[in-house]
Formats: C-alpha cells, sequence, structure tokens
C-alpha cells in the first residue's frame, strides 16, 4: 500500500510518517512538504534516511500535484494550525490562511479523484462552535477549570468532552471555519466520485519536536519556554491560568488510521473525535507548576483581558472513536510532557530554529 502525506516535514506529519513504517514495515510512505515553516527543513534529512521519500511540492498550486505519483492514500497533514491564523497581528493574511488550509485541500482531493484514492483528513477541536464553549459555565478546581455539573449542558457536551454532535455553526475562528469547509469539501468529493474519506478531529497535538509557538503547540511552547527561563504570561480568565486543554501523541493515530484505511466509511462514522481526552488534560497553570518542579521557579506574567476565540474548557470526547475502533491513549499526559522537556534540554536552541514565521 501507497500513502502519501502532506505537510510531511512537520510535527504531526514527520511522526506520522516514521510511526506508520515502524508499525507495518511493508508500507511505502512518502510526503510533501513546501517547507515554508521554520523548522521543517530539519525533518527532511531524517526522513529521507529512513527510505521516506520526499517531495518538494505547494499544495497552493494545482500544478505541484499533477506530476505526483497515484498512491492508495493520503493523509492530510499539512494546515496553519493557529486558531489566530489570519487575524490582525498573527503575521498570516485572512488570504493566505484560506489557500494553505482551504484552496490547498480542494487541490488534494482532486489529486484524489483523479487516482481515486483514500483521503484521511487531520482536521481540528476548532470547527466547534465558539459560542456556546466560551459560555459554558465553569468551576475551579484543583488549579484546573472543569465544568458545573449542575447547568443546562449545551447540546453534544458532557463532563467527558465535546462529542461529533457538538455544532459547527460560526463563528468558529476564519482557522476553524477554513477545516470546517474543508471537512464538507471533501465528504462531498468522496460521495460524488466513490472514493472513502475519513474526517479526524483532533485535541491539541504535542510532543518532541513539535515547533511550538504561543498561538499553536502549547505544551510544547510553554516546556521549551520554561526551560530557557524566559518570559511568559497567562492571558484571559483572570490571568489565573485555569483554562485546560487536552493532549495527544500523533503517533497514538497510527492504530485509528491503519484501520480506517482497512474500512469503508459511512456518512454517520466519517467524522471522529480523536483527543488526549480528559485523562490527559492539564489547566496552564497544572502545565506551568509541572515545569517549576522539573526546570526551577518561574515567574508568570498575568494579563487577564479577554481575547477572542478563547475558551475557558476544551475537551473533546473520543467515545466514538473506542466504539468504531477499539482506540484508545496510548501515550499518557506524563509521558509526553517528559518527552517534550528531554528533548529541550538537548536542543537549547530549539525556539529559535523553529517558532519564528
Amino acid at each position: 500500500m501507497r500513502i502519501l502525506i502532506t505537510g510531511i516535514c512537520g510535527f504531526a506529519g514527520s511522526t506520522l510518517a516514521e510511526s506508520l513504517r515502524a508499525a507495518q514495515p511493508g508500507l511505502e510512505v512518502m510526503g510533501l512538504d513546501n517547507f515554508i515553516r521554520p523548522g521543517s527543513e530539519l525533518n527532511r534529512h531524517r526522513l529521507q534516511e529512513a527510505g521516506i521519500r520526499v517531495l518538494h511540492a505547494d499544495l497552493r498550486l494545482a500544478e505541484d500535484l499533477e506530476s505526483l505519483p497515484a498512491v492508495d492514500w493520503v493523509i492530510d497533514a499539512a494546515a496553519n494550525p493557529s486558531v489566530l491564523a489570519g487575524t490582525r497581528g498573527s503575521g498570516t493574511t485572512s488570504r493566505q490562511l484560506l489557500q494553505h488550509n482551504l484552496a490547498g485541500t480542494v487541490n488534494v482531493i482532486e489529486y484524489c479523484r483523479t487516482h481515486h484514492a483514500g483521503f484521511l483528513l487531520l482536521s481540528t477541536s476548532r470547527v466547534y462552535s465558539i459560542p456556546p464553549l466560551a459560555a459554558l459555565q465553569v468551576e475551579v478546581h484543583a488549579e484546573a477549570f472543569r465544568p458545573c455539573a449542575q447547568q443546562a449542558w449545551p447540546t453534544g457536551i458532557s463532563p467527558a468532552g465535546v462529542n461529533e454532535s457538538f455544532p459547527t455553526t460560526p463563528p468558529v475562528s476564519l482557522y476553524g471555519a477554513s477545516k470546517v469547509c474543508s471537512e464538507a469539501l471533501a465528504l462531498e468529493y468522496g460521495q460524488a466520485f466513490d472514493f472513502p474519506v475519513w474526517i479526524n478531529r483532533l485535541g491539541v497535538l504535542a510532543g518532541a519536536g513539535q515547533f511550538g509557538r504561543a498561538d499553536q503547540g502549547i505544551f510544547s511552547y510553554w516546556i521549551h519556554m520554561c526551560a530557557r527561563q524566559r518570559p511568559l504570561a497567562f492571558i484571559g480568565f483572570g490571568g489565573a491560568g485555569h483554562q485546560v486543554r487536552d493532549c495527544l501523541h500523533p503517533r497514538d493515530l497510527v492504530p485509528l488510521l491503519l484501520q480506517q484505511m482497512a474500512r469503508t466509511p459511512t456518512p454517520s462514522t466519517a467524522v471522529t473525535n480523536v483527543a488526549g481526552g480528559t485523562g490527559n488534560a492539564f489547566s496552564l497553570l497544572q502545565l506551568h507548576r509541572w515545569c517549576e518542579t522539573r526546570f526551577g521557579a518561574q515567574p508568570v506574567e498575568r494579563r487577564p483581558e479577554t481575547r477572542p476565540f478563547d475558551v475557558p474548557w476544551m475537551i473533546l470526547d473520543s467515545a466514538c472513536a473506542a466504539q468504531r475502533f477499539g482506540w484508545c491513549v496510548q501515550t499518557p499526559l506524563a509521558s509526553i510532557l517528559e518527552e517534550i522537556a528531554r528533548h529541550a534540554e538537548a536542543n537549547p536552541h530549539w525556539l529559535d530554529w523553529t517558532a519564528s514565521g
């Protein structure tokens, strides 16, 4: 079986490429990258040494995909994954965001149509509607927000997290909207041209080698900043750092992806949440406490101002992934954090190499 991974020199793409080959050595894995993201060149040589073919191509340019060889499956791991992307001060214009995240998807699914290849989209929890998440009633417990048990729960959410029935109505941010549109187009193409499409909505990905920034890869970013004793800030929600996210290592996706490539999706099973869940969740304050234990005490600036798109508690419920595929998290939060910490110690200039741009 031949697999093409877009964005293969990013953190998720490179991790999946190596993990897929390790899980099934007979797989032929190749990928493409435009190398725009600082740090992506660092992964090219490692992948090529592992026997994984890396091509230079830009998904925004349809002609770059026309000469690609046919494959059986495409894993779309290429995206600008920041909820602030396309907004003022983000370093990315709205047009650039949509070219990367939406026009690029159109070109990839056109490639799938041409070669009748299956399509696996790595989507995001940020497709879910922001107002009901922002309005969730929360309380502080053990230095982290948790939903108040006695409240009128919005449809599609429970103490286990947000499930696939939660609304995706705007506003979801420009980033979230680009992924909602990508999901819809991919599913329509699959139905119209009879090729399999799976949509996996992911929580926060984290692990060693991630290109950490304040607006994406927050677990990696925070640990690297603490390891270097660089200034940090709790922003929003009173500046206390109580906001919560769950965390998933991308290699834990491999068993799920392999099962999906061996099955035929149906309209009711094509969209699946895949995330760390409540067992792999931390508040920023809890993460900082862990870092202080690991690297020493460090003050944090408190900035209480509210920002658009911020939500107090965002955990995905992966019960459907468990029911449909027997999937569960393999890498516990403590292991992910320690893996990142060791990488930070071994690579003291990592943020300088990867966090710009």
